[in-house]
């Protein structure tokens, strides 16, 4: 029974990674690995390599030529894409009573303050954004142990510490996201859904490609953008011809 269990076990893997090999090998077929595409063409492409039975998310990863252990060379900002997301972002608004109907009015799904704080400091992270006012961050900033690790902490160069709460909530419900520099140099972020029409996907790119442009700390010397890459969930990478950013 046993050797049974073994046998049908391994023919199911062995489909399985058949299966894969299968989508990657079509997905392959389709493009040029070692060509790099404009980015009008990238978004095309992307679509087509893309074998996933739901609607992935598509990425946009960029190597910089920075050193993200210096402070002068840290890059990191905001951007609302002209066409969203596409992901339905959960948004916790941290604020003091006044600014709650403010809060609720714009569409935040958590509102609160002190059982919020608590709730954290327990552990509960269940947000993809938090919004907060420049008088509660003494508080927040006691939860950078929980939120720090996920991203999660409220800062003003991305507007979520403000005092213009509506306004910081309609633009992350609406397709407003955060990026940032990590230890290696590479900022990863959702640029849009399988879904959408492949000029969709080029505008939110390139909305976010020339946003990173204008943040090229004067401190970083040589090469800015070292090289561009877009893929779906599960999808192998297209290169992307930086020569359009002009740099």
């Amino acid at each position: 029974m046993e050797a049974e269990l073994s046998k049908s076990f391994a023919h199911h893997n062995f489909n399985k990674m058949t299966k894969i090999s299968k989508n990657r090998k079509l997905a392959l077929s389709k493009y040029d690995p070692t060509k790099a595409y404009s980015l009008a063409d990238a978004a095309k492409l992307v679509k087509e390599i893309t074998t996933t039975k739901f609607d992935a998310s598509i990425d946009i990863s960029v190597r910089l030529g920075v050193d993200p252990r210096k402070a002068n060379q840290m890059v990191r900002g905001s951007v609302s894409l002209p066409h969203g997301s596409g992901k339905v972002l959960r948004v916790l608004a941290i604020v003091t009573p006044d600014k709650e109907a403010e809060a609720k009015a714009a569409g935040a799904d958590f509102v609160g303050l002190d059982e919020y704080i608590e709730k954290i400091k327990g552990g509960w992270t269940d947000v993809d954004v938090i919004i907060t006012m420049p008088s509660v961050m003494g508080k927040v900033g006691a939860l950078g142990r929980v939120l720090g690790p996920r991203g999660l902490m409220p800062n003003p160069k991305t507007g979520t510490v403000t005092m213009d709460i509506g306004k910081a909530v309609t633009e992350s419900k609406g397709g407003k996201i955060d990026f940032k520099v990590d230890k290696a140099g590479i900022v990863q972020a959702l640029v849009a859904k399988a879904s959408f029409d492949s000029s969709k996907i080029a505008d939110n790119a390139n909305e976010l490609l020339q946003t990173i442009m204008k943040l090229k700390p004067s401190s970083a010397k040589g090469q800015y953008v070292r090289s561009i890459y877009m893929s779906s969930t599960m999808s192998p990478s297209i290169e992307i011809d930086s020569k359009f950013l002009g740099q």
